[in-house]
């Protein structure tokens, strides 16, 4: 399969979770295409972008939905939690309290997310 991005092998969802303004939409953009913005706004509701790598020979193309961290948002971002089977739980190691609401997360994910989802949390603006 070749570069083209609507070809793949196997295709993942990942959802980004975590407070508001650590660091979920850069992630995002820097994974999906090389870019980083050190302006950036809130996100709104849900955004998605997808990569294609290739391993081992096959085309695995990965669907990154990046939630909104604001309260208000909840009730629509968890909707998007189902059929994930990976999540990355992005946290601010400069904001001790983005790390502390990380558990409130995971009662998030236990509770809209598919039961074998893989989480992983991540500490994010290291640099």
């Amino acid at each position: 399969m070749g570069s083209r991005d609507d070809e793949y092998d196997y295709l993942f969802k990942v959802v980004l979770i975590g407070d508001s303004g650590v660091g979920k939409s850069n992630l995002l953009s820097r994974f999906t295409r090389n870019e980083f913005h050190l302006e950036s706004k809130s996100t709104i509701g849900v955004e998605f972008a997808t990569r294609s790598i290739s391993v081992e020979g096959k085309t695995v193309k990965a669907q990154i939905w990046d939630t909104a961290g604001q309260e208000r948002y909840r009730a629509i971002t968890s909707a998007y939690y189902r059929g994930a089977v990976g999540a990355l739980l992005v946290y601010d190691i400069a904001k001790h309290v983005t790390y502390e609401n990380v558990e409130r997360w995971l009662k998030e994910l236990r509770d809209h997310a598919d039961q074998n989802i893989v989480i992983m949390p991540v500490g994010n603006k290291c640099d």
